[in-house]
């Protein structure tokens, strides 16, 4: 059986100096970093701290804590969906046979959550439902959402236009409203 041997990395024949912070001197060495130490993670290319394989954070899941978050409302909104699916088929069943009686929620709402539950770990297992939500998810994080200023103005500029054009309309009515009455002769 073969021993593979720690690889360390080779540095430029230019770097041949002393390294530039403490952090690229401990990197080096194989020592964790200051942020590897705070959060057991590495700092990507732009500083953030980038969560190691298998890390549960929520703040270090990035944008796969949306799809987890969009499988779980998905699986609510199916239950609801077949918990009003069952309440209508036992009534409808218990019209045509009165002695099925008024519908239970003690069967009725485990049966819903499972077979909410079922739908979702279905979507989940199969991977290529799982690699489109990832694949959503990662491009709304790119999305540049407007800042609180640009939302509250763009909202006084739809109020104020629509209240203008609303003015401006009602005024209009009104004009034709006068001329077709002036030229039919209304009353």
């Amino acid at each position: 059986m073969a021993v593979q041997e720690e690889v360390k990395p080779e540095r430029a024949p230019e770097a041949e100096g002393e390294p530039s912070s403490p952090d690229e001197a401990r990197a080096l060495s194989g020592e964790p970093t200051a942020l590897e130490g705070l959060a057991g993670g590495t700092p990507d290319d732009d500083g953030h701290d980038v969560a190691p394989v298998g890390a549960s954070s929520p703040s270090q899941l990035g944008t796969r804590r949306f799809v987890y978050a969009g499988y779980f409302a998905a699986a609510i909104a199916i239950a609801f969906l077949a918990s009003k699916i069952i309440d209508f088929g036992w009534l409808k069943a218990q019209a045509y046979k009165p002695a099925i009686g008024e519908p239970s929620d003690e069967i009725v709402m485990p049966v819903s959550a499972l077979i909410g539950g079922g739908a979702a770990l279905y979507y989940w297992t199969h991977t290529r439902a799982r690699e489109l939500a990832d694949e959503v998810a990662t491009e709304m994080s790119k999305v540049t959402w407007p800042t609180r200023t640009e939302v509250t103005n763009g909202t006084f500029v739809v109020i104020v236009t629509t209240v203008i054009s609303t003015v401006f309309f009602a005024l209009m009515d009104k004009f034709w409203g006068f001329v077709t009455n002036l030229v039919y002769g209304g009353s």
